[in-house]
C-alpha cells in the first residue's frame, strides 16, 4: 500500500511513521508513503488560508493549493478529508480501506477547508469522533496506523489482530495477562494457565461480552437492533 498525505505540516509525520508497526511495514515493503506540503502549491509570499466569506472567527484553507496538489498527484481516488464533519472512523472502515493499493489523505487545518474542495475533489470524509482537533494530522496518523496493521504480514501473526477490540464488529477485547503469574499478590486467572484452549476461548469471549456491556452498552444495543427499535418508537411519537 502507498499513502499520500497532503498537509501544511509535513514534519508531523517524519518520526511517528518510522516507529513500531508502520516502521516495520515500511522495512518489509508492505507500506510506503509520501508527504505533500501544501505550501509548495502557492506562490512565494502568498497565504494558504484566508478569512471566511460572511465574517466570523478563524481562517479557511484556500482551494487553490489543494486543487494544485490534487492535480500534481494525478487526481487520486480515494481522496479522503480528515474532518470533524466526516463519518465516524471504525474498525470496519479500516478493513475496507486496507484493501486499497493507494490512499490519499487531506489534513484539514485552521477553522475549515473551502467547501469547493469537498464538493469537487473529496471522495470520503472521516472523523475520529465527536471532538475537534487543531488539524487533521493526528487523525491521519491514527487512520494510517489502524489500516497498515491490517495489511497481510505486517503483524506477523493473525491472532494478534483477531483478538483486538472491534474485530468482531461489536465486542471490546478481553483482558490480557503475561508473566509473572503472580505480581504483588495479584494472580493471572487460573483458566489462562490451564492449557485448556476451549476453556480459554470461552473465558475470553465471556470477558469480552461482559466488558462491552459494562463500558459500551451502545455497541450492544446497535448490534441487537435495540437502537433501531428506539429510533422507530421515537419517530412514531413525533
Amino acid at each position: 500500500m502507498h499513502v499520500n498525505i497532503v498537509t501544511l505540516f509535513p514534519d508531523y509525520f517524519t518520526q511517528p511513521l518510522k516507529q513500531s508497526i508502520t516502521g516495520r511495514a515500511r522495512s518489509k515493503g508492505s507500506f510506503s508513503y509520501e508527504v505533500i506540503d501544501l505550501r509548495e502549491f502557492v506562490p512565494e509570499g502568498e497565504q494558504v488560508d484566508d478569512y471566511p466569506y460572511g465574517g466570523g472567527g478563524g481562517m479557511v484553507l484556500k482551494p487553490e493549493p489543494v486543487f494544485h496538489a490534487y492535480e500534481a498527484l494525478e487526481e487520486p481516488d480515494p481522496f479522503i478529508l480528515l474532518s470533524a464533519r466526516g463519518r465516524p472512523f471504525t474498525h470496519q472502515v479500516a478493513v475496507k480501506l486496507a484493501v486499497a493499493p493507494e490512499l490519499t489523505f487531506l489534513c484539514g487545518h485552521y477553522k475549515d477547508v473551502d467547501e469547493r474542495v469537498r464538493e469537487t475533489l473529496v471522495t470520503d470524509e472521516i472523523s475520529l469522533g465527536d471532538f475537534v482537533l487543531s488539524g487533521g494530522e493526528i487523525a491521519a496518523l491514527a487512520v494510517i496506523d489502524s489500516v497498515v496493521r491490517l495489511l497481510p504480514g505486517v503483524l506477523g501473526d493473525f491472532d494478534s489482530a483477531q483478538g483486538d477490540s472491534f474485530h468482531d464488529d461489536w465486542a471490546l477485547g478481553p483482558p490480557s495477562y503475561t508473566r509473572p503469574a503472580t505480581f504483588r499478590g495479584l494472580d493471572v486467572p487460573e483458566v489462562l494457565r490451564s492449557g485448556d484452549h476451549a476453556a480459554v476461548a470461552r473465558w475470553r469471549r465471556e470477558a469480552a461480552e461482559r466488558i462491552t456491556r459494562e463500558r459500551r452498552p451502545d455497541l450492544v444495543r446497535r448490534t441487537s437492533g435495540e437502537e433501531d427499535s428506539d429510533t422507530a418508537e421515537q419517530a412514531k411519537s413525533e
